[in-house]
């Protein structure tokens, strides 16, 4: 009932239907359910436990900024996982995936890079670094006389 503080919130569902087109940014929490076209940018609240899911005919023409993200259509941008990144069969991703975990299915496609993250920053790893001057020449090998 009303002002019962015990109650339990349910799980809200925000759904972008097969119909629906958006350009804007679009501001979330709880779950965000992709049929349609958002172009913008794609991003859920501070602390909020929130996952997008992009259905097989969904497209997305911005960057998906959630913990959990479920992609089965088309996404053209970056991907921003601190939690879980699932890419279904049909999935299509044009831009870098940063995630945490990650699941691909067989047929899912990437044209970008995968940025494994840790506590939300990507991992840095420390590449040798050649000398000014470039490596050191090749030595002749002289052959020998039979």
């Amino acid at each position: 009932m009303f002002g019962d503080k015990n109650a339990k919130t349910e799980k809200g569902t925000t759904l972008v239907a097969n119909n629906c087109q958006i350009e804007g940014d679009v501001l979330f929490s709880d779950e965000l359910c992709i049929e349609g076209f958002v172009k913008g940018n794609i991003i859920a609240q501070d602390g909020a436990r929130a996952e997008v899911r992009v259905s097989e005919k969904g497209r997305v023409v911005g960057e998906i900024r959630a913990p959990s993200v479920v992609v089965n259509g088309k996404v053209y941008g970056d991907i921003h996982s601190d939690k879980h990144v699932e890419l279904a069969a049909k999935a299509e991703v044009k831009g870098n995936v940063y995630y945490n975990l990650i699941e691909m299915v067989m047929g899912s496609k990437v044209d970008g890079n995968l940025v494994h993250v840790k506590n939300g920053k990507p991992e840095v790893r420390q590449v040798e670094q050649r000398q000014a001057n470039g490596p050191a020449p090749v030595q002749p090998v002289k052959a020998k006389s039979a």
